[in-house]
């Protein structure tokens, strides 16, 4: 555009091996022994980090523009070009910038050189001496007056240009990258030519989100709020996979965007969710919502998040496990291994169609498991509301409303342990066998009983006669479960500091 006026403001816009009895009693676990003073990162540590509206993401678009031109000296909206080009790292801007080859360095940007460009009195002389224009996209003949340009000099009449401009923001949804109209150029549209051009307030407007969306996006310190309708983002001094939880409440990775997913990687966790899209008829044929009794065949519906099952037939009362369905009894006894995948039958595989049913054995097992505990978790945080309901009815039993915020903060507890052991079971799909992964199990294991008993607690066992008998159990198995997760997720945290972990490619 036939301008050097800086770019517009920008309106406010949303765009140890341990081992426990029944009652979890922290006497009896034998803790994981890892020295006292090793420091770790964990969850529980500070991530330097700060929330911001869009209205503040705007304002530090155009603090990181104004630093960058008390050194070059250029326009701001040739500099936010710029800054787009290298992602919004002003320090590799400079660098290259002062290399040397400036008539490069702003050729690889698609910006004409601000050093070179003609002068306004020699682009008033040109326009006089052509008093009428032809437009080379509608071929009319027009006056000077109804023709403009970028500074690569191609000139089209301002019909022409506000309907290119509003076909490449409304439909193709650009914005950073609308490049000239004439075929061929590269040259892109700055801030200036847009806002002179497109009247429509809609488009504007589309058109600034789109700026603000492209700078969050590109800059590697900043990430939306995946939550749905989230206008939020989260900004941090420096990249790592940790989480951050947003204004509005939803908990992320900073690095990978989904749901803090401690103990596994990310790169390991977007392994398993293409495997699981990838293998999705068999994910949903496990995902199913009904299983048979293993005893009766009565066919039983799982409305809650304890695995505890009592089958409801009145001739067969079993007690089984909805994960393995096996029989309940023995999941509190130190021998018993419903967490752990037995490879001795991947080892007897003597061909290769053995060799992919023990395969697939192993994937469905890990997968079954990560998935109940996805279902459990999504019941109990519908405990919720249920535990409201029981606060209330405690205070009608002369407990006060402090004392009976122990059910919350066990609801709490038992969601991240639901949510921490889900993503055991990726930790452990790609996991090679050795005596730290042992250990491992075992402290999945140990934390997976108590989360159950937990949740059969808070399920079940509260009713108004013994109120004030189960609040000392469910404290005493809430902190359980809290120390036995804290275990689990230290031990597997030294473990990729010392390098303990082997995987399964």
């Amino acid at each position: 555009m036939d301008s050097d006026e800086d770019s517009f403001e920008m309106d406010n816009v949303d765009s140890g091996n341990v081992s426990s009895g029944d009652d979890g009693d922290d006497d009896f676990a034998m803790e994981v022994d890892i020295p006292s003073s090793h420091e770790r990162q964990t969850e529980t540590e500070e991530y330097q980090y700060e929330v911001l509206t869009t209205e503040e993401i705007v304002q530090h678009q155009r603090e990181i523009i104004d630093e960058v031109n008390n050194v070059l000296k250029l326009s701001s909206t040739i500099t936010r070009i710029l800054l787009n080009h290298f992602k919004w790292d002003k320090e590799k801007l400079l660098e290259k910038y002062f290399d040397g080859n400036t008539e490069e360095f702003f050729k690889c940007a698609h910006v004409i050189n601000p050093f070179n460009k003609p002068s306004n009195a020699n682009r008033q002389k040109n326009s006089k001496n052509h008093p009428a224009e032809e437009c080379e996209i509608c071929f009319s003949h027009l006056s000077s007056d109804s023709m403009t340009g970028l500074e690569c000099g191609h000139r089209f009449c301002l019909t022409c240009w506000r309907e290119y401009l509003t076909t490449k923001i409304v439909t193709e949804g650009l914005g950073q990258s609308i490049s000239c109209a004439a075929h061929g150029c590269d040259i892109l549209v700055d801030d200036v030519t847009v806002t002179k051009l497109v009247h429509d307030p809609r488009v504007r407007i589309k058109y600034q989100q789109l700026i603000t969306n492209s700078f969050v996006e590109c800059n590697q310190l900043l990430r939306w709020c995946p939550s749905v309708d989230c206008t939020y983002a989260i900004k941090v001094a420096h990249v790592e996979s940790r989480p951050v939880r947003c204004k509005c409440g939803h908990e992320f990775c900073f690095v990978c965007g989904e749901n803090w997913h401690d103990p596994v990687k990310c790169r390991w966790l977007k392994k398993w969710i293409k495997k699981c899209d990838d293998d999705s008829e068999t994910s949903n044929w496990i995902a199913a919502n009904t299983k048979e009794c293993p005893k009766c065949n009565v066919t039983i519906e799982k409305d809650g998040g304890c695995n505890h099952m009592v089958c409801k037939n009145q001739n067969c009362k079993h007690d089984f496990c909805w994960v393995c369905l096996g029989s309940w009894e023995p999941h509190g006894s130190s021998w018993y291994n419903c967490n752990r995948y037995d490879e001795d039958e991947a080892k007897a595989a003597r061909d290769a169609q053995e060799k992919l049913r023990s395969s697939l054995a192993r994937y469905l097992h890990y997968y079954n498991r990560y998935m109940n505990h996805m279902q459990s978790l999504k019941f109990e945080n519908k405990l919720y509301a249920s535990v409201k309901h029981k606060m209330e009815e405690m205070q009608q039993h002369n407990m006060s409303w402090i004392e009976v915020q122990f059910l919350k903060k066990a609801v709490d507890i038992l969601c991240q342990c639901r949510q921490t052991l889900m993503y055991t079971y990726v930790f452990a799909y790609y996991l090679k066998k050795n005596n730290q992964s042992m250990i491992f199990e075992d402290n999945q294991k140990d934390l997976e009983s108590a989360t159950e008993k937990l949740s059969e607690y808070l399920e079940r066992d509260i009713t108004s006669e013994n109120l004030a008998d189960i609040k000392q159990k469910v404290q005493d198995k809430y902190r359980y479960c809290e120390k036995r997760r804290k275990v689990l997720l230290d031990h597997v945290h030294e473990g990729y500091e010392k390098d303990w972990w082997e995987y399964l490619e």
